[in-house]
């Protein structure tokens, strides 16, 4: 039977209260919410702390999906089920919902979090592919309250690493709206709710017919969630067309770092790179429009 090593346990009352357990306890902690990642990386030793700090009770505090002029702030603690069905984000972007459709199961998604899922850090992670398309900031609170925004480029030092240090919390992603934006994502995977195979999240920006911005997030091909600057230059000042997309795809095919292991070689990874690119963008170009 596969069991932890053994741990205190810590239920945080406030986010200042779970900072201050996080300051004194320091390295040998680690803050739980759904645990879906978590636990079973400490059932295998693959993961050991000596202290885990239960945050479920301030999900009253950051977990909740707001909207402003200029963007939408999503809380830490707002599980996967609330952003499926939060009208909010379906309204704005849709590409939320599609990522959430094919995560896990219902049991995973009642539990799980945003922020969970981001600071977990998995190179195949969907939802940041996500946040990394939708180019999201992060805001990090430290002791005192003190608060950093970070992009998702910054907030990922490596696979399974985070810019959060070990007296910090994920408090808040942040979503800047623009006018004329259509979003979509899409995956591959070897069974329903399994990890990604290759999966891809598109957003396009409109105005007149014209492509003003575009952004392309893949997850499983490297050590981390990639977006691709390349494309978002070849897709600027660009009318949408399927030669376009392929030209994204191609890019996306040779940026990436895929590796081949049990869920495909490293060339099928990139065939699938290139194919969802396209797929992706073709499908936020038809959001867009409408």
């Amino acid at each position: 039977m596969q069991v932890p090593a053994p741990f205190e346990y810590e239920r945080a009352t406030s986010v200042d209260h779970a900072i201050s357990l996080l300051e004194r306890l320091g390295g040998t902690a680690r803050l739980i919410a759904g645990g879906h990642s978590l636990l079973p990386m400490m059932k295998l030793r693959l993961a050991n702390f000596d202290y885990l700090i239960d945050i479920n009770d301030l999900h009253a505090e950051l977990g909740y999906v707001e909207t402003g002029p200029d963007e939408v702030r999503i809380g830490a603690l707002t599980r996967h089920r609330e952003l499926l069905e939060s009208p909010v984000l379906a309204a704005a972007f849709p590409i939320f919902a599609d990522a959430e459709r094919v995560i896990a199961d219902p049991v995973v998604r009642n539990r799980g979090t945003l922020g969970g899922s981001l600071c977990q850090a998995d190179p195949s992670e969907d939802l940041s592919a996500v946040c990394t398309t939708l180019d999201a900031r992060c805001v990090i609170r430290g002791p005192g309250g003190a608060e950093r925004v970070v992009s998702m480029e910054e907030f990922y030092v490596g696979p399974y690493e985070t810019a959060v240090a070990d007296d910090e919390i994920l408090v808040e992603i942040r979503v800047p709206v623009r006018p004329g934006c259509g979003s979509a994502y899409a995956k591959v995977e070897r069974r329903a709710g399994d990890w990604a195979v290759v999966s891809a999240g598109a957003a396009v920006w409109l105005d007149g017919g014209v492509i003003v911005d575009a952004r392309v997030g893949l997850a499983a091909v490297g050590p981390n969630t990639t977006g691709i600057p390349e494309i978002s230059a070849a897709l600027r000042g660009q009318e949408p067309s399927e030669e376009l997309y392929e030209q994204a795809g191609q890019i996306a095919a040779r940026s990436c770092d895929p590796v081949t292991d049990q869920r495909g070689s490293a060339d099928y990874k990139r065939h699938l790179a290139a194919e969802l690119t396209r797929r992706t963008l073709r499908r936020a170009v038809e959001r867009a429009r409408s």
